[in-house]
């Protein structure tokens, strides 16, 4: 019997704060480190609407996260920016970066949709 996607989740979340409890995380989009009184979340590489629920999550500051998502669309997101590399090398995130690079680890903003997204 195969375990149920929440059963899946569950395990991927205690295996990340046992990680977590280990070693320091370390956000792979801004390279901050993630302490654990930091808002944080799993981003997707590939959107579950688009088939990723099982191809991979990656531990975001959840300004980082919000970022991505303000930013592009689940079909963009699945097309062309699937990986860790592609994010970093869009021009728009790398802006993002720069800015949030100069916060601290723990910084949270609210996040609003860019002019793009709007239209």
């Amino acid at each position: 019997m195969r375990p149920s996607a929440r059963k899946i989740e569950q395990a991927i979340a205690a295996a990340e704060d046992a990680a977590a409890k280990r070693q320091p995380l370390v956000c792979p989009l801004c390279d901050r480190p993630i302490p654990p009184e930091a808002r944080s979340s799993r981003h997707h590489l590939v959107p579950r609407l688009k088939g990723g629920t099982h191809k991979g999550t990656v531990r975001l500051h959840q300004i980082c996260h919000n970022a991505i998502h303000a930013r592009f669309s689940e079909a963009e997101l699945a097309d062309r920016l699937a990986d860790i590399d592609s994010l970093k090398a869009d021009p728009e995130i790398v802006e993002f970066v720069a800015w949030v690079r100069t916060k601290p680890p723990t910084f949270h903003a609210p996040t609003r949709r860019t002019r793009k997204r709007k239209a």
